[in-house]
């Protein structure tokens, strides 16, 4: 990642006891996705992955509440056990983005997954086109939500393999 802005990005990173391989599984099969890519208490209740540059990445969350968010977005870049970038800003076959809902703002997300000694050095950046932005994503919790997220895939990957 050569392009990471302090004052429009957002990194997360930690050193996780599984392999870059599970953890690429855990990002890139829907049937797995769903179990752990939103913190509890909400849901992520259908996933689609066409997995190569231009293809689609979409997530249906639900809030405690049972309130629908759909998010669709577009990979950029795959590199199997190694990285995903994807992107809310273009939907499939790099389209751009109808949403233009007040609550979402474009976002295009590096997920790296590098061998470590202890597992794997786990780093998620978020590109925001600007401050407001970031700042809006930090107040939806982004720090904790990831890391609950995380915990979530790590505990996951570990039950199915």
């Amino acid at each position: 990642m050569k392009s990471f802005n302090p004052e429009t990005d957002l990194k997360f990173e930690r050193i996780v006891d599984l392999t870059p391989s599970q953890m690429f599984a855990g990002w890139t099969t829907p049937s797995l996705l769903t179990k752990w890519f939103t913190p509890a208490p909400w849901k992520t209740i259908d996933a689609k992955i066409d997995l190569r540059p231009g293809g689609k990445f979409y997530t249906l969350m639900q809030s405690p509440e049972g309130q629908s968010f759909p998010n669709t977005g577009c990979y950029l870049e795959v590199e199997k056990d190694h990285k995903i970038v994807w992107t809310s800003a273009l939907t499939s076959d790099f389209r751009p983005t109808l949403d233009e809902s007040p609550t979402s703002f474009p976002i295009t997300v590096h997920v790296i997954f590098e061998k470590d000694a202890k597992g794997t050095k786990y780093t998620a950046y978020a590109l925001h086109k600007n401050a407001e932005d970031k700042k809006k994503h930090e107040e939806m919790g982004f720090e904790v939500g990831w890391g609950l997220a995380l915990d979530q895939l790590v505990k996951l990957m570990k039950e199915v393999q």
